[in-house]
């Protein structure tokens, strides 16, 4: 009897004291590791059945830092050619979007040993809106419907306050009577 109650009591004071040593050491490990602060969990109050999530890659999410962010196009994402690709930004997303610093390659999106990086350049034209809201991407030829996955790749230096932006896509397709639709969102935020 008095050797459970023994055991009992050692398991007891182990149990407390795992608990306290991982209730101090995972939340910051949680902070301290990007692996686990990027883990792809997106939260809406509101969910839209039509709302797509797209990839995307950011080099860095700290305010007032250079940052280089990749907005993919995976061939899953797109269901017909794209001859006008526009993405609306949203209005508080503060930063100084510049066309020479925008373009529209062939990507191939890294992984453990590989970096993310533009395989080809693609022709485009790249316009910016004067209240910096919308994007517009003419490509020379339109993006065909194949494996391959494109991206925009933009450089800039990243908003003054922190907050979480959505950028939509938008993609015109080629025909007789060209419909622009919904293509999905990157949702990503600056800390």
């Amino acid at each position: 009897m008095q050797k459970k109650s023994i055991f009992k009591n050692i398991c007891k004071t182990l149990l407390s004291s795992a608990f306290l040593i991982g209730s101090f050491t995972v939340p910051d490990l949680i902070k301290q590791s990007p692996v686990l602060a990027n883990s792809g969990m997106d939260f809406m109050w509101d969910p839209d059945p039509s709302y797509v999530k797209l990839k995307y890659l950011q080099t860095s999410n700290e305010k007032k830092d250079r940052s280089t962010y990749y907005f993919f196009l995976r061939s899953r994402d797109r269901k017909t050619g794209i001859l006008k690709l526009t993405i609306k930004v949203p209005d508080y997303f503060k930063a100084n979007i510049k066309p020479e610093k925008l373009n529209l390659c062939h990507a191939k999106i890294g992984g453990y040993s590989s970096r993310t990086k533009c395989i080809e350049d693609i022709p485009a034209i790249i316009e910016v809106s004067k209240d910096q809201t919308s994007i517009e991407i003419f490509p020379d030829n339109p993006i065909p419907v194949n494996k391959n996955t494109y991206a925009l790749r933009m450089k800039l230096i990243n908003p003054r306050r922190a907050g979480m932006f959505q950028f939509h896509a938008y993609a015109q397709s080629p025909g007789a009577v060209p419909i622009s639709g919904y293509v999905g969102s990157w949702n990503f935020s600056v800390e």
